[in-house]
């Protein structure tokens, strides 16, 4: 394997001394956090904690420092041009949130094309929908395929007259790893911004936001071995500062009259409030802890678990296991959205669960998604460093105990 499991599990206090065995495949819905994270955290607490960028007194500029050393590691693992480029919320909802209400409110109007995939996880259809009820903007939704990937034989069309083209970098439930610059470069020739998605991107592979060309890149904390309660909002500097604030309050403001006010410069405009600081201390050090293990080395692993799976399930049970997304290549990440047999999902992960094995079932927040599959929900399993072949065994073992116990 690409990476040494055994060692990396070490990492991770939540697999220690256990009474069996952890089969954790759930990290497309949050990961597990490493003991240098929760130290850094802990630390932070018993030994600086202040709120930040107020305070002149020591503890206080330690805080701050602390908070924006966070910053500037966050800009270098998705090599932002700049740290003013990255702003911190609390999770992807938010980010994608604050560019529909902020960017959205200032420069659509009734009539404005917004374009998606039917392949969103709600946080990037909602939002729009939102605004749809508030503006009246058209929503265009580019197809999935039945090959399970997107249908760009009418990019161009539907990207005319576009002013904004919102995606995933990669799917929650298929797996699907979308071309973000050939969609990028589309967009762009048509007038478009481009949003991206990347909560599930990020974690797993090496990101360069300049390369990419895209003009503001969402993703989360504790999806990447971070805690919760912290996402990343990345953008253009200048289009950024051309966004009105999202949200008001103390922290976000350089004046405040009784008649108006003057929002603070990056990345502090679109930070209100006492912001996430122990998160996002945190969150530096997951960048640390992937960068250690190497993002090539993590993406190489991934797939090669993928591959296993796949192989293996299809060995072991045929016909009467679907595993829903691509074939396995560098266009597919760890994600396995699995049907069995025809039993429901929530069955199937409560059987899974006595063997020890954690899956996700359910709709995924991607219920057009699944109108698009046929189904109405599937069982979801995901890999991440601290998963091997053993892993993708015990799962196979569980589905067989399933089988057995439904009697089928």
């Amino acid at each position: 394997m690409a990476l040494d499991v055994q060692a990396i599990k070490k990492d991770f206090p939540i697999f220690d001394e256990r009474d069996k065995p952890l089969v954790f495949l759930d990290s497309a819905a949050s990961s597990q956090k490493p003991r240098a994270v929760l130290d850094a955290m802990t630390d932070y607490y018993e030994r600086s904690h202040a709120n930040v960028h107020r305070g002149v007194y020591a503890l206080a500029e330690e805080a701050t420092a602390r908070y924006e050393g966070a910053r500037s590691r966050v800009a270098r693992f998705i090599n932002a041009p700049s740290e003013r480029e990255v702003l911190f919320s609390k999770n992807v909802t938010e980010s994608l949130n604050l560019v529909a209400q902020s960017w959205g409110r200032a420069n659509l109007s009734a009539g404005d094309v917004v374009v998606l995939t039917e392949m969103e996880h709600h946080a990037n259809i909602v939002p729009w929908l939102m605004l749809k009820e508030q503006l009246g903007i058209e929503l265009r939704y580019i197809p999935v395929t039945p090959e399970h990937v997107l249908d760009l034989s009418h990019l161009d069309q539907l990207l005319d007259g576009a002013k904004l083209l919102s995606f995933t970098a990669m799917s929650n439930v298929l797996g699907t790893v979308n071309p973000i610059r050939r969609l990028t470069d589309a967009a762009h020739a048509a007038g478009a911004v481009v949003v991206v998605d990347a909560a599930q991107l990020v974690p797993h592979q090496r990101t360069d936001v300049q390369a990419l060309d895209v003009d503001l890149f969402a993703f989360t904390g504790h999806k990447m071995l971070g805690p919760t309660g912290i996402g990343v909002l990345w953008g253009r500097e200048a289009l950024l500062d051309s966004m009105p604030p999202f949200l008001g309050g103390g922290g976000m403001i350089r004046e405040v009259r009784l008649d108006g006010f003057t929002p603070d410069e990056l990345p502090h405009k679109f930070e209100a409030g006492t912001p996430p600081i122990a998160e996002a201390v945190g969150l530096g050090v997951a960048c640390d802890e992937l960068d250690r293990y190497g993002m090539d080395e993590v993406w190489a692993h991934e797939q090669q678990i993928t591959e296993y799976a796949i192989r293996t399930l299809a060995e072991r049970f045929g016909d009467d296991l679907v595993v829903f997304g691509p074939p396995a290549s560098d266009q597919r990440g760890g994600v396995l959205s699995l049907g069995f047999k025809g039993l429901h999902p929530h069955d199937i992960t409560q059987v899974l669960d006595h063997s020890g094995v954690c899956v996700r079932a359910g709709h995924h927040c991607a219920k057009p998604l699944m109108k698009c599959l046929g189904v109405g929900a599937v069982v979801r399993a995901s890999f991440y460093v601290y998963n091997d072949t053993s892993d993708v065994d015990a799962l196979a073992d569980a589905l067989q105990a399933c089988s057995d116990f439904f009697g089928l």
